[in-house]
């Protein structure tokens, strides 16, 4: 095989390469890749603060029973808002993780708020939310992923920690050990200076 033979053999290999990686991320889209702006926050994995606290999105979802519920809803306290579905394998992953930090410190002044982005709704995710046996945790709906569009989600999970005011101050893109000692502190860092400032 000559030159020109095998120098076109290998342009349509990376391109059929590009196109099935294209394919992949849209699957998962762009997980494994931290926001371009902020600081990493060390011992965190992906977790990047925002610098500075940005004012979350008015975002509404359903709370399984068909009423309607806000992030304003959660105001004064220190929220982690964590977006996944059924299909995503490292979505469910991290859950027992979140459902024991949850049981851990979970309080007047910290919550953890999952919101499913499935397209079915409640028919497609309490059956197979039932099924992790969590008993920390309970989930929101938007089947129209609103809440993941207004806040600019690339893919799930993502994890969105807001405080008291309902400003961001960072997220992860992609599981986290959410029970870990790096997140606790974090946590716990923001519900004490706010509550040291009341």
């Amino acid at each position: 095989m000559n030159r020109s033979r095998l120098l076109i053999l290998a342009i349509i290999l990376c391109g059929a390469g590009a196109s099935l990686g294209g394919l992949a991320l849209w699957r998962f889209p762009l997980s494994h890749v931290p926001e371009p702006t902020g600081n990493a926050v060390s011992g965190l994995g992906q977790f990047i603060a925002a610098d500075p606290p940005r004012p979350a999105p008015e975002l509404a979802f359903d709370d399984g029973t068909g009423k309607t519920v806000t992030l304003a809803d959660f105001r004064g306290r220190v929220v982690l808002v964590n977006l996944w579905a059924t299909w995503c394998e490292p979505c469910v992953r991290e859950m027992p993780a979140l459902d024991r930090l949850e049981a851990a410190m979970g309080s007047k002044d910290f919550a953890v708020i999952l919101v499913s982005q499935d397209r079915g709704g409640a028919h497609v995710v309490e059956p197979f939310f039932a099924k992790l046996g969590l008993t920390s945790l309970r989930t929101y709906l938007d089947p129209k992923g609103i809440v993941g569009r207004g806040f600019g989600v690339r893919g799930l999970p993502t994890t969105i920690l807001l405080d008291r005011d309902g400003a961001e101050l960072g997220r992860t893109e992609g599981g986290t050990d959410w029970d870990g000692a790096a997140a606790a502190a974090l946590i716990r860092r923001y519900v004490e200076k706010k509550a040291a400032a009341n």
